[in-house]
């Protein structure tokens, strides 16, 4: 049984920045995708970034250049470094994992950390 719990999210003015952390447990973490997703009201939710367990990584248009996802596997934790927020970007964010990055996460869902971008 895979359990993920996310922290690091807050409020913060447009142009801040935080940094989202995800530890894991239950799985051999090294080996597997993690990937950062995010729901706002009223909308889908949506995969904003991945990390392979070598390192390869996966953007979401609306956050390239601003959000950087990294991992460590000694900790078995993935981060989501956000600089640059928007208003847009304000939404409960939750990290998953997956077998590759074109398959869908198998993890459950936990609560989420909330990141609301507003003046």
């Amino acid at each position: 049984q895979v359990q993920l719990v996310e922290s690091g999210g807050g409020k913060v003015q447009p142009g801040g920045s935080l940094r989202l952390s995800c530890a894991a447990s239950g799985i051999i973490f090294s080996i597997y995708v993690m990937g950062w997703y995010r729901q706002a009201p009223g909308k889908q939710r949506e995969l904003v970034a991945a990390i392979t367990g070598g390192g390869t990584t996966n953007y979401a248009d609306s956050v390239k250049g601003r959000f950087t996802i990294s991992r460590d596997n000694s900790k078995s934790t993935v981060y989501l470094q956000m600089n640059s927020l928007k208003p847009e970007d304000t939404a409960v964010y939750y990290c998953n994992s997956a077998v590759s990055l074109k398959q869908q996460p198998f993890g459950s869902w936990g609560q989420g950390t909330q990141v609301t971008v507003s003046s």
